[in-house]
């Protein structure tokens, strides 16, 4: 989500924006459509700076107007948008600065919140990379090999069990009997596979 940061771990105690990629490319696509990155045709050019974040890709934005000679109180995206789009501004709202604590208290207040969100989901993933397919998903799975054929059937199946210790079907067993041998997450990604066709 796109804004204005402080985040002593990336960028020091320096403010910067955080731009969403997508955002602004839309906004320069449809008020500019000169077909460059807005990035490196627009906004460095007019004297913005490029902070990356680690190596995680996301960077930050410092520049005249945006982050440097201008009131806290008031940020706003006008210069950024006025350099990237060639037309004038016209944000009216200011926005607030997200501050990110980076201490050992609020780290591991996020990740124990973490865990607890998304710890499930993991557990149950991992399940599913164990326990053997459903009658369901059998049943289905048949339906759509009959739809689809062998060499279709066979193609997706070495896909779906790539990186697994289930083996491909072999030449005479029946496309019912190799689909016994799934599990229930190389069935379900089997059935999108097969599904998309």
């Amino acid at each position: 989500m796109s804004g204005f940061t402080r985040d002593t771990k990336y960028y020091g105690d320096r403010l910067v924006y955080e731009p969403l990629e997508s955002k602004w490319g839309r906004y320069h696509a449809t008020h500019c459509g000169c077909g460059e990155d807005w990035l490196t045709a627009h906004a460095i050019p007019a004297g913005f700076t490029v902070l990356p974040r680690g190596k995680t890709g996301y960077y930050g934005l410092v520049g005249p107007g945006l982050t440097e000679g201008i009131d806290e109180e008031k940020l706003t995206t006008n210069a950024l948008w006025e350099a990237v789009t060639s037309t004038p501004g016209t944000q009216h709202w200011y926005e607030t600065v997200r501050v990110v604590c980076r201490s050992e208290e609020a780290e591991a207040k996020r990740k124990a919140e973490n865990e607890r969100v998304y710890g499930p989901r993991r557990e149950r993933a991992a399940k599913a990379k164990k326990e053997p397919a459903t009658p369901a998903q059998l049943k289905y799975l048949t339906s759509l090999a009959e739809k689809v054929g062998k060499e279709r059937f066979d193609t997706d199946f070495i896909k779906a069990v790539k990186g697994t210790d289930i083996k491909p079907r072999a030449p005479r067993e029946r496309t019912t009997t190799a689909a016994k041998r799934l599990t229930k997450a190389a069935a379900r990604k089997l059935i999108s596979a097969l599904a998309d066709s």
